[in-house]
């Protein structure tokens, strides 16, 4: 007997590969946090499922061609040490699913939740009182274009504008955008922050830059390492990108304006290097890593 022939069930391979990851010691942060959370999604996005909850399948019979393609998953999550979203071609925000390959990093964007979740809005923080008044948007650093889509989602008025200094993570995004049918609404520009939109002025700003340390980035594991080193690394302090940003964004925001951005564990660092009113926003998984600054206390 092998263990084709031993793993039946959806549960049988859920099982299966919890106990290979672990015994692996993979690790984890693409999406999910633990060998459970990533094989759940790795098996149930390979067999055309909702990722949402596995349970409704657990006790389904699989054919022997679906258990040997996930087997084969399986092991080559723990040969390569790819994280699962490279290896099925998908990750998700909050339910939005989205195309990923090694061109582009893995969309875990704590920004994505704010937008999505609603706390920018009057029912939130009141930061963004009427969505529907945001009428232009850029998105910095935008790799795969997914917060620039949930940004066209959530502000049903706005033409944005995306960013990336990556050719090839511009082919990503394009293929995203052209998903959600957004070519009309969301404007993909290659080049290194406001350079390609130079002179103009937006409502919201969004920045996700690359904020890890080189002394950090030295020390990845392999999952992280599988991806786009230029989405990580930000100078010895991890700030490099957020400063020129910090720097710039006043000259490309109307007045009531306001820039969003993600600085990963930068926040002490970033305090002590600006005297700034920054408000930090938390959400579900994250505390002081995104903060939100109007265009008027900004430098400039």
């Amino acid at each position: 007997m092998t263990a084709l022939d031993d793993l039946l069930t959806l549960r049988d391979l859920l099982r299966f590969a919890v106990s290979r990851f672990n015994a692996a010691g993979l690790s984890f942060g693409h999406g999910t946090t633990n060998a459970l959370d990533e094989a759940a999604f790795l098996l149930l996005e390979a067999l055309k499922l909702p990722v949402d909850d596995v349970n409704p399948w657990l006790e389904a019979r699989l054919t022997r061609e679906e258990r040997v393609g996930l087997l084969d998953l399986i092991d080559r999550r723990i040969t390569t040490r790819k994280p699962a979203a490279y290896l099925v071609g998908r990750a998700y925000i909050h339910g939005l699913g989205f195309r990923v390959d090694e061109r582009v990093i893995v969309p875990r964007s704590y920004i994505g939740e704010i937008l999505m979740r609603g706390v920018l809005e009057s029912d939130g923080l009141g930061l963004v009182p009427e969505p529907a008044a945001i009428s232009r948007v850029l998105d910095l650093c935008t790799g795969s274009a997914c917060l620039a889509i949930i940004a066209a989602g959530r502000f049903p008025n706005a033409e944005v504008d995306a960013v990336e200094l990556s050719p090839a993570a511009l082919e990503v995004a394009r293929l995203n955008v052209a998903d959600y049918d957004l070519e009309d609404r969301v404007h993909l520009f290659e080049g290194d922050l406001f350079a390609p939109v130079n002179g103009q002025r937006y409502d919201l700003v969004i920045a996700n830059p690359p904020y890890v340390t080189a002394e950090e980035v030295a020390a990845f594991p392999p999952e992280y390492g599988s991806e786009p080193r230029m989405a990580h690394i930000a100078g010895t302090d991890g700030l490099d990108v957020t400063r020129r940003i910090l720097a710039e964004a006043r000259a490309h925001l109307n007045p009531g304006g306001a820039l969003i951005c993600e600085v990963g564990t930068g926040r002490a660092a970033l305090e002590a290097a600006y005297d700034l009113p920054f408000t930090w926003l938390d959400t579900e998984e994250s505390e002081g890593e995104v903060f939100w600054i109007d265009a008027a206390d900004l430098p400039g």
